[in-house]
């Protein structure tokens, strides 16, 4: 990667990707800190270089790369193609030796069932909403090609094989459409304006052809009312991110804003604040990300690959490039959709 050329410094794909692995590594050991000990360690800018050679990630990044060879492998982007390619990508993880960065529970428990072979609806944690779904679905957002029907489609997908609320589906798809818009152009600064105005517009659309009967579950009258729980409580996250940044910085958690992260919507919006507060310094905003009392390496890993699909590889610093783990993975998943 040493010798990467100029013109592909300034591609979304790769940035994104390689944004997504640094926010990882640098989040990864204070995912469990408070912000004072994280501070008394790191200082108050918290951690702004990587450590170790390879800079080591979490099960974030593995399942994010699980997902983009998925994409990467399939022959079209149909629900019957993309579900056992990403059935197999997800057991090839939780069977893995290198699956050991305290995986979440959720992932763990489904993938369990995944191995058995029935069908996903049944598989799925139907009552999790954990941030696992959209951790890892930020390459949906990168795949060249992909209409906003598709993108919406393979992302709910992908979160549904492990995450069956109904907001991981919604935030999944959400954080796949910011990559989106960021890598087309989108500003920063428009982002929460243009999550909202697609939240509202999907609120009651339920895809069946991706979906199938998931919705199907005691007290839930249809198919409509059950996704559009899901984006309403996105909704909600949003209004949180819009009231914090409506006053001045304060320089403190952000989680205190728009939550720890653990859940679905508030990493995306937790995640979100981190890079509106620092738009033009992007690792000042991966440190503020792993300077919380949340989900610090997820929190992270979304805003390094916002970050990335917006301004390119060339945003990172250039020492990074080959002291990342993974980077061969994710450097050929970024020349092929850049």
């Amino acid at each position: 990667m040493g010798s990467t050329e100029p013109a592909r410094l300034a591609l979304g794909a790769t940035g994104s990707l390689f944004g997504l692995a640094y926010g990882d590594a640098l989040g990864k050991p204070t995912e469990f800190m408070t912000v004072v000990e994280i501070e008394a360690r790191y200082g108050p800018g918290g951690p702004r270089e990587l450590s170790g050679d390879p800079a080591q990630v979490t099960d974030d990044t593995q399942m994010a790369l699980a997902v983009g060879w998925a994409l990467y492998d399939a022959t079209a982007a149909t629900p019957e193609i993309l579900e056992p390619l990403l059935r197999d990508r997800f057991l090839a993880w939780a069977r893995s030796p290198e699956n050991n960065r305290a995986p979440g529970m959720t992932c763990l428990r489904a993938c369990g069932e995944l191995a058995r072979g029935g069908p996903w609806q049944a598989a799925t944690v139907a009552g999790s909403k954990g941030c696992g779904a959209n951790m890892r679905v930020t390459p949906v957002g990168l795949v060249p090609g992909y209409d906003l029907d598709t993108l919406a489609g393979v992302a709910q997908l992908q979160a549904g094989l492990t995450h069956g609320h109904p907001t991981a589906l919604a935030a999944s798809e959400l954080t796949a459409y910011a990559v989106r818009v960021l890598r087309d152009g989108a500003d920063l600064a428009d982002l929460p304006g243009v999550l909202r105005q697609r939240a509202l517009g999907q609120r009651t659309v339920y895809r069946d052809d991706w979906l199938g009967a998931l919705w199907q579950r005691p007290g839930v009258g249809d198919p409509e009312s059950f996704i559009a729980r899901g984006w309403d409580e996105c909704l909600v996250a949003l209004d949180r991110l819009d009231a914090a940044l409506s006053g001045p910085d304060d320089g403190g958690d952000p989680c205190r804003a728009t939550g720890e992260g653990w859940i679905a919507e508030e990493a995306l919006a937790t995640a979100l604040l981190c890079v509106l507060r620092h738009p033009d310094d992007p690792v000042a905003a991966l440190a503020r990300a792993a300077t919380t009392a949340g989900d610090s390496d997820s929190i992270a890993a979304l805003a390094g690959a916002f970050l990335g699909a917006a301004g390119g590889l060339g945003i990172w610093p250039a020492s990074w490039l080959d002291r990342i783990e993974y980077a061969d993975q994710l450097a050929a998943l970024g020349v092929a959709w850049d």
